[in-house]
């Protein structure tokens, strides 16, 4: 099937205009590192923005002759894309926010691959070094905002909903709109593209100029999950870990959407980070919710939790079914926590650093079969070390559903296999199977073939 697509040369607007020789060397390298690949694979995401297409691999397919090169001039550098898909231009021309989303990937890519990787100020062997690494690429991207009041809500949830679901997703960010708080999701369609479009219509209601609607995405998830049109911030962090660490060290509350494996993977991630006994006293303000036909939804995720990580992490997490307005109530109220606790403790406004993130949680995960089959999934190991080990084995089936090389892997060497306890894999086998029934696993209208086995 062939698609639109459209050549062009684009001039930057508001991010990075002017390269090394050397770092233009290197992103016309496909040798260095993979560093042109990454650069050329999250440029198409960009450019596929509005496709609803959840899946990376046949996104790359769909697009085979695409290729973007630098081009270097004296005033600076343009970007000259060659076979870029139709949909992002307007008449010929390119849609601006596409456009200032094409140089934030450039901005990142090159300052990871100069800046991070490699320099010795940065141990990523270290759980310090990673999270000042966090930090560098965040002010680098200039989102952090260090003289403004905690008002950061991350919000989290599939792109694979219904539409009541997302409907209800639009009445929460407008809710949190009126009340002043901006917006952080994973930057895509669904859950991630609702309580922003909501929130954009609270602010413009309250007159507020400057609402943040900001999109934190990685490599590996960018093609399945391509930018929504409302965000106005994206960053690209290197990998899954360090993106859900940008998640809670600049986010003041998180609230979750309905969502799939992908969602559960992120509420693992702060309920282990949360367990921890160096965090019991930091507030965090989290919040579950939906419509009352996500109700059982919730219940599944909360009796999982309960049957894996026990009762104290259920105490972490509020869940308000069909109540926009007392979910921005809570939230509203959790962040003035989170204010008088940071400003108590000396504590930044706008990057958690007190928050203590074990480097299980830290260091990058890669769902390879072998990997897969070594996770020990028992309730031997203490809360936030089990939960960073069931969060590895969700990562593992995101990558089977909807990243590149996970769905590659799947195809020469058959699903990945899942060990561990029984209960856990009891539990487990009930979540994910539900997830399949409800079709939470991928965008409406496809068949889903499991990723996964479960071993017990």
């Amino acid at each position: 099937m062939n698609y639109d697509v459209i050549d062009a040369l684009i001039t930057p607007h508001g991010h990075l205009d002017i390269l090394s020789k050397l770092e233009v060397s290197k992103l016309l390298d496909h040798t260095q590192g993979g560093l042109y690949n990454i650069f050329r694979n999250c440029s198409l995401a960009v450019l596929s923005s509005g496709s609803y297409l959840d899946d990376g691999k046949e996104l790359l397919e769909r697009y085979p002759g695409f290729d973007i090169r630098v081009v270097q001039e004296e005033r600076g550098i343009k970007l000259r894309v060659t076979n870029a898909p139709a949909v992002a231009f307007v008449d010929g021309t390119m849609i601006k926010g596409i456009n200032e989303h094409l140089f934030s990937v450039l901005r990142d890519v090159i300052y990871v691959s100069d800046e991070i990787n490699g320099n010795p100020n940065f141990d990523l062997n270290d759980s310090a070094g990673v999270t000042n690494a966090v930090f560098h690429i965040l002010r680098n991207a200039d989102i952090l905002r260090p003289r403004i009041d905690p008002n950061r809500v991350v919000c989290w949830g599939g792109h694979s909903i219904t539409r009541e679901e997302y409907d209800y997703t639009k009445e929460v960010g407008y809710q949190l709109g009126l009340r002043g708080l901006d917006i952080c999701t994973g930057c895509g369609p669904g859950a991630m593209k609702g309580p922003m479009k909501g929130a954009a219509i609270g602010h413009a209601k309250q007159r507020i100029i400057g609402g943040q609607y900001l999109g934190i995405t990685e490599p590996g998830i960018i093609a399945a999950e391509a930018p929504n049109p409302i965000v106005n911030d994206l960053v690209i962090m290197p990998d899954i870990e360090k993106r859900l660490e940008a998640f809670v060290r600049t986010g003041h509350g998180v609230v979750v959407f309905p969502g799939g494996v992908g969602t559960a993977e992120e509420i693992l991630y702060l309920l282990g980070i949360l367990l921890h006994p160096d965090n019991a006293d930091i507030p965090f303000p989290l919040v579950f919710t939906g419509p009352e036909s996500s109700s059982e939804y919730f219940r599944q995720i909360d009796r999982f939790v309960g049957s894996t990580l026990g009762a104290e992490a259920q105490s972490r997490y509020r869940i308000i079914v069909n109540d926009p307005v007392e979910v921005a109530l809570q939230l509203k109220m959790g962040i003035r926590g989170v204010r008088w606790f940071r400003k108590e403790t000396n504590d930044a406004y706008y990057f958690n650093w007190r928050l203590h993130i074990d480097a299980e949680f830290q260091t990058p995960f890669f769902p390879t079969h072998e990997n897969m089959r070594a996770i020990v999934l028992s309730r031997d190991l203490p809360g936030h070390l089990l939960a960073a080990n069931l969060r590895r084995a969700f990562s593992g089936v995101v990558a089977g559903n909807v990243k590149d090389e996970g769905i590659r892997a799947i195809e020469r060497h058959g699903p990945f296999e899942i060990r561990g306890e029984q209960q856990i894999m009891e539990g487990m086998d009930d979540l994910l199977a539900s997830f399949v029934a409800q079709n939470r696993m991928k965008l409406s209208g496809k068949d889903y073939r499991p990723c996964y086995r479960i071993i017990r």
